[in-house]
């Protein structure tokens, strides 16, 4: 008896010990930060060239300030940053500066909003063709405000859980070149307190020129974006960052009918029409916030591709050898990643730029950062087929488009990421030479300021790798 007894006391002693609860492994913590530094230049010391439009554009006041806005986002083990600047573009060597005075996160996104009334940051609106519209000075302080932002970001990070909206409205873009294609997709994305569900922040991206001042304004400004986030600022409660998304081909407010609240139509290149489409924008993203849905955010999967993209622009080529585009041209030898990328300084043969191509999948949400202004046929699918009998390259292989990449749940597009090249035209749309698309007696605009024709299979197809891990 005392023999069955003990068998059976071990027996129940390890049956209870496998009854006895286990605490779940430890489950990594999302966690968001948002932040904003003021960037405006100061006016009255030396000119301050606008940006987007003619040369010898010099601000004389300024109505609203330019900002940095950036979100720091942690998943538990890896650290990114996202960061809107209300600027017309930044070149990727501005973007590596400020990665590199931020140690310690996996990425950093560096995005313009394409602004066309803020200074010139890129080198192409000086007093004439000849001169670069530069400040240096300010290009250091506009790279210190990213910094800054981020770490201001990134100590206000607190746990979150997020909500993502969509919403869409073809009344609010116009698209300025034939064949239309419009990408009127809003996406929008709430992050909130996990118990009270009190808005931590709003990140909502838009795809749309911020040009509404047009090119006579003479006063700084960061067009209807900063209405966008007033708007939001006041109707969620919280911080709000602003990204743009697909902007070429041309999506435009310019020539867009936009009435106010009373019914009277508003006229381009007014501050009437820029706050009025602002607000639009922002209500739209309010309707897309209203329908949201819950979206996991963790873990991250953060890929890039350094790139070469070939120049085939003569009015760029000539910029960077007169010095007014300043950054390094590499050799082009049909190859967009090459083993190593080694500057050159010979304009003879073919060059190409050093450029940037990301993926994003955080979690159930895919962005695309693309590194220029790609025209919404090559996001959405819709490139030409047939092709227009005016075309310069009839016989050109359609691109692969971004989206058709992209299988997730949830997806948005980052334009002007980590770099601004441009146009990217699809290369059967490619319209330079007569007789022209559509019956026009004279060429569209567009390829005027793009790289070249092939730039637009660079980027898909360097895209299209990234996300299959080619």
């Amino acid at each position: 008896m005392r023999l069955a007894f003990s068998l059976v006391s071990i027996l129940v002693f390890a049956i209870a010990a496998f009854m006895v609860p286990v605490a779940p492994a430890a489950v990594n913590e999302f966690s968001v930060g948002f932040a904003e530094v003021d960037i405006t230049p100061t006016l009255g010391k030396k000119p301050v060239y606008m940006a987007g439009f003619g040369h010898g554009r010099v601000a004389k006041k300024v109505h609203d300030p330019i900002m940095v806005r950036a979100v720091v986002m942690d998943d538990g083990d890896t650290k990114i940053a996202m960061v809107a600047v209300d600027v017309v573009g930044i070149f990727l060597q501005n973007v590596e500066r400020v990665r590199e005075a931020l140690p310690g996160f996996k990425y950093v996104l560096v995005s313009a909003t394409h602004n066309h009334e803020g200074p010139d940051t890129l080198g192409l609106w000086g007093s004439n063709p000849l001169k670069s519209g530069i400040d240096p000075e300010y290009m250091k302080s506009l790279e210190a405000g990213c910094v800054d932002a981020v770490k201001a970001a990134d100590k206000a990070r607190k746990p979150a859980v997020a909500k993502i909206g969509n919403a869409a409205d073809a009344s609010l873009v116009h698209d300025n070149r034939l064949p239309v294609v419009k990408h009127d997709e809003l996406v929008a994305i709430c992050f909130e307190e996990p118990k009270s569900g009190k808005a931590v922040g709003v990140l909502v991206q838009w795809n749309c020129h911020p040009e509404v001042l047009d090119s006579k304004n003479t006063e700084i400004t960061a067009d209807f974006p900063s209405y966008t986030v007033k708007h939001l600022r006041e109707s969620q409660g919280c911080p709000v960052a602003y990204f743009t998304g697909t902007v070429g081909g041309l999506m435009t407010t310019l020539k867009l009918p936009v009435k106010s609240a009373d019914g009277k139509e508003l006229d381009d290149g007014t501050f009437e029409k820029s706050e009025r489409y602002g607000t639009l924008i922002g209500q739209l993203a309010d309707k897309s916030l209203k329908a949201a849905v819950p979206v996991t955010l963790t873990p991250f999967d953060i890929r890039t591709q350094p790139i070469l993209v070939p120049v085939e622009n003569s009015l760029y080529r000539l910029g960077w050898q007169l010095g007014t585009l300043d950054r390094n041209m590499f050799p082009w030898e049909g190859k967009a990643t090459p083993k190593e990328f080694t500057p050159t300084k010979d304009l003879s043969k073919p060059i190409a730029v050093k450029s940037e191509v990301g993926y994003l999948k955080l979690g159930d949400l895919e962005v695309a950062v693309i590194p220029g202004e790609i025209y919404p046929e090559l996001v959405l699918g819709k490139v030409q087929d047939p092709v227009d009998p005016g075309a310069d390259f009839p016989d050109a292989a359609v691109e692969p488009a971004i989206y058709a990449q992209l299988k997730g749940k949830h997806r948005m597009l980052i334009g002007l990421g980590n770099d601004e090249l441009g146009y990217f035209v699809p290369k059967r749309q490619w319209d330079v030479k007569p007789p022209f698309c559509y019956g026009l007696k004279k060429a569209q605009y567009g390829e005027e300021n793009s790289v070249g024709p092939e730039a637009a299979g660079v980027i898909c197809g360097t895209f299209k790798d990234l996300v299959n891990n080619k």
